[in-house]
């Protein structure tokens, strides 16, 4: 499992970010506060506060060429 944060701030990044994530057959969780969400629905997206950065969850261990393709959104 693999942790970072990331920031979605508009809708085409949103829909990007799902494209990108839905191409992957690990499980993605994005959670904002106490609420998570998974990380291929954009309406679960849209329900978290995306004025602030959002901790992604990676539930794989083998993640890097995902992460080289979310870096873009990736707010260290």
């Amino acid at each position: 499992m693999k942790k970072t944060n990331v920031m979605l701030d508009s809708i085409s990044a949103v829909k990007d970010f799902v494209s990108i994530v839905s191409n992957y057959d690990f499980d993605v969780d994005l959670a904002s506060g106490r609420y998570a969400v998974d990380a291929k629905s954009i309406m679960g997206i849209f329900s978290l506060d995306l004025t602030k950065p959002i901790q992604l969850t990676a539930h794989t261990d083998d993640a890097d060429k995902f992460f080289a393709q979310i870096q873009k959104y990736i707010a260290d």
